[in-house]
C-alpha cells in the first residue's frame, strides 16, 4: 500500500500478507537460498509472526522440502520496528527515521497514542541480540534462516555481527527478498572497549 506499517496488533492481519510483488520477491529469495545451498542439509526457518514473514517461510520450506515443524515462529523479537506517530505515512518518510539515527543510536521516532512503539536503534539492538542467545543456545551449529518484517532488524542485527556503528546501519539495509550469508567465521573477533581495558586508579586524576 506504499505505507509505513509497524504497529504490533496488525501484523497477523491477513491485509499485511504477501502483495504479488511480495510473492516474486520469495521466489527469488529461494533462487538465491539454493545458491547458497542453504538448506542443502535441512535447515530451521525462524520467520515473523508477521502475515507476509509467515507466508514466506512457508514457501521457502515448501520449495525446499522442509517439515513445518522446521517453521518456528517468532512471535516478538522480528517485530518490525515501531515507528510511531510515523505510522501510516508515506515510505518515504522512512528517511527521517535514518537521519535522527545517523545522529545517535538512541534517538526516537516521535511517539504516538495508538499503540505503536517508537523504537531507537539501540532498543532493537536489544530485541535481535535477544534473539541471536535463543538461536545460539538452542540452535548451535545448525543453519537458520530467519524472515524479518523490515530492513531494519536485520540492518541492526549485521552492523552488531560485524563491529559497523549501529548509527550507520542504514549502510547495511535490506531490499524486499534479499538473502544475506552470514558464515560466524566472517565474524571479526570482538575487542574489548578501551574503556574496559583502562582504569582510573586515582580519579579524577587519571595517567
Amino acid at each position: 500500500m506504499g505505507v509505513l506499517n509497524t504497529n504490533p496488533v496488525t501484523k497477523t492481519s491477513v491485509d499485511n500478507g504477501l502483495s504479488p510483488e511480495g510473492k516474486q520477491q520469495v521466489a527469488r529469495a529461494v533462487v538465491e537460498l539454493q545458491r547458497l545451498e542453504a538448506c542443502s542439509r535441512s535447515c530451521w526457518i525462524w520467520p515473523s509472526i508477521t502475515q507476509r514473514a509467515y507466508q514466506a517461510a512457508e514457501i521457502i520450506a515448501s520449495v525446499n522440502g522442509i517439515d513445518r515443524s522446521r517453521i518456528v515462529p517468532e512471535y516478538s523479537f522480528l517485530d518490525a520496528r515501531g515507528l510511531g506517530a510515523l505510522e501510516g505515512r508515506s515510505l518515504d518518510a522512512i528517511f527521517e527515521v535514518y537521519a535522527f539515527d545517523k545522529i545517535s543510536p538512541n534517538n526516537k521516532p516521535p511517539p504516538i497514542t495508538d499503540g505503536t512503539p517508537n523504537e531507537s536503534v539501540s532498543d532493537v539492538f536489544v530485541r535481535v541480540t535477544q534473539l541471536m542467545s535463543i538461536l545460539e543456545t538452542q540452535y548451535s551449529e545448525q543453519t537458520i534462516v530467519i524472515i524479518s518484517p523490515d530492513s531494519d532488524n536485520l540492518s541492526i542485527l549485521l552492523a552488531g555481527l560485524t563491529g559497523v556503528d549501529l548509527r550507520r546501519h542504514w549502510d547495511l539495509s535490506f531490499k524486499p527478498g534479499e538473502v544475506r550469508m552470514v558464515d560466524p567465521v566472517s565474524i571479526p573477533t570482538y575487542k574489548m572497549p578501551a574503556s574496559a581495558v583502562y582504569k582510573c586508579m586515582n580519579p579524577p586524576s587519571c595517567t
